[in-house]
């Protein structure tokens, strides 16, 4: 390390000025012994060096050569420790942080005896902090994943980077990555932390799905896009009871009320909705009603439930897809194993339920026959734009299933296995200076095959547009109304037209007005 250039001295770098809308740190100059380095973070201001409530920026060259270094030594430390026994993630932590301080010290030894001006103790501070993100967390994204108000994270190459608040509509912020290169880096490494499987992105491997740390998801794809682009999307209500949809305005006391009785009479049901509206949120709620003591599995791509971890069931097998490593093999992706071939192994877990995060494609097969043949229970989500189309959509992935498959037994499936539908919409008003209203709009009882050959559906609950409601109301009971009376669901409930809500929705484009 002693050899490297940054240790000959700062001025071997070359220093490129941060963006800024304030006064920021002269930069320093080659040769140059009156400038002060660029080592203020964002969000961090540094005392004396910049007026209070201006933010400045970490030189972030400096930052990535510091964690290739400490990634170097690092590996060298866990290879001999290795050879001993396993290293766990908080051991390489510890270690890789003791590493980035002494590096960081050294540098900034360096930079005084070059310049004569030695950096601040805050601005040594953030640099070890940036380094530590750049070597075990995400970088220059990590702020906007730490920013617990931040739904959305979209990056359409290096500098090209959006974010979406609560409510608010997107707005742009600076660039991740000084270069798509190293926005490839950063996703790699992410990838090798991942500790899912061989995920990775790559020529061979252009799209890369995973989780990260606090339960967000990650969607990323280069290759076969002109530059690298991500998608991150944060579960804010990470767990959430009914009641606590409750209060966020999701559903009424009433519908929360059919919801967790439909759940413990063990009725198979299928979350809808479009990207964004809470699918997740609602069925992890729903989780909750289910007896502590049943024997559940999950099955996900990437762990989004977390059921295993919110303590509310004693025992959950937790599944979780595995990508591949880019290869073919006899057609199909060598190392990979999907949902639908993870169900057969999770119906020899001596499950009572089985839940699928999201059902994507030809996994709606075995996914609907755990549903017919099981003890019910089971649950799923599922894109669909719009109730009225849940039927088709499900028909539509059981075409992928294979040449045998047809729409009648596609419908007929469905017949037999779903009990409910539960569709969830969002009217998205900020572009209006609103909010956005995500609510639960219908609840749909499929009651068998209609004389049609398609799946007959009954509107247990459903908006009143009339009215100015466009969220879930009662309108005609269930037909297995005496099943929920027997897992303790109040029938009367059913005949106030307009459910709990005490006014409609206050919508400032429609909803009455």
């Amino acid at each position: 390390m002693r050899g490297s250039p940054l240790h000959q001295g700062p001025s071997a770098l070359p220093w490129s000025a941060p963006a800024a809308t304030g006064p920021v740190l002269p930069q320093a100059v080659p040769g140059s012994a009156s400038a002060v380095p660029a080592l203020q973070p964002v969000g961090v201001p540094v005392p004396g060096a910049v007026p209070p409530g201006v933010q400045a920026v970490v030189d972030q060259q400096v930052a990535r050569e510091l964690k290739r270094q400490v990634a170097a030594e690092l590996h060298q430390q866990l290879s001999r420790l290795e050879a001993s026994g396993e290293v766990d993630r908080a051991t390489r932590r510890q270690r890789g942080r003791a590493l980035i301080e002494e590096s960081v010290a050294r540098w900034s030894d360096a930079y005084a005896q070059t310049h004569g001006i030695p950096p601040t103790r805050d601005q040594d501070r953030a640099l070890s902090e940036a380094v530590y993100d750049l070597l075990f967390r995400a970088g220059r994204l990590q702020p906007y994943l730490d920013d617990p108000d931040i739904e959305n994270i979209l990056v359409n190459g290096c500098d090209d980077v959006w974010i979406s608040r609560v409510n608010e509509p997107l707005r742009q912020v600076p660039p991740v990555a000084d270069t798509d290169a190293e926005l490839v880096e950063l996703l790699q490494d992410l990838a090798r932390q991942h500790g899912g499987g061989e995920r990775s992105l790559s020529t061979a491997s252009p799209t890369l799905a995973l989780r990260l740390e606090g339960g967000m998801r990650l969607q990323a794809l280069t290759e076969v896009t002109p530059r690298p682009y991500v998608a991150i999307r944060r579960h804010r209500v990470a767990s959430a009871t009914l009641g606590d949809l409750v209060g966020l305005g999701t559903l009424d006391a009433t519908l929360a009320a059919f919801l967790a009785a439909a759940i413990r009479g063990k009725k198979n049901v299928m979350v809808t909705g479009t990207q964004g509206v809470g699918k997740t949120s609602l069925l992890r709620a729903m989780a909750a009603e289910i007896p502590p003591d049943e024997r559940v599995g999950t099955l996900e791509t990437e762990f989004e439930l977390w059921l295993h971890t919110l303590g509310h069931l004693r025992q959950v097998v937790p599944m979780e897809a595995r990508e591949g490593n880019g290869e073919r093999v006899d057609g199909r992706v060598a190392g990979e194993l999907t949902i639908g071939e993870l169900i057969p192994a999770a119906l020899r877990m001596t499950l009572s339920r089985i839940i699928v995060g999201e059902v994507r494609s030809a996994e709606v097969v075995p996914m609907l026959r755990v549903m017919t043949n099981g003890e019910g229970g089971s649950m799923c989500t599922l894109h669909a734009r719009a109730p009225h189309m849940v039927v088709d959509r499900i028909a539509e992935l059981c075409l992928e299933y294979g040449a045998h498959m047809t729409d009648s037994l596609a419908y007929r499936l469905t017949a037999n296995a779903v009990d409910f539908v539960v569709h969830v919409t969002m009217v998205d008003e900020t572009p209006v200076g609103g909010r956005r209203h995500r609510f639960v709009s219908h609840v749909l009882e499929i009651t068998g095959l209609g004389e049609s050959g398609r799946p007959a559906m009954n509107q247990v609950f459903g908006p009143r547009p009339e009215q100015g409601e466009p969220r879930a109301v009662p309108h005609t009971p269930p037909q297995c109304l005496d099943d929920l009376r027997r897992a303790g669901f109040d029938a009367g409930l059913l005949q106030s037209p307009y459910g709990s809500w005490g006014a409609p929705l206050p919508l400032r484009i429609g909803g009455g007005r």
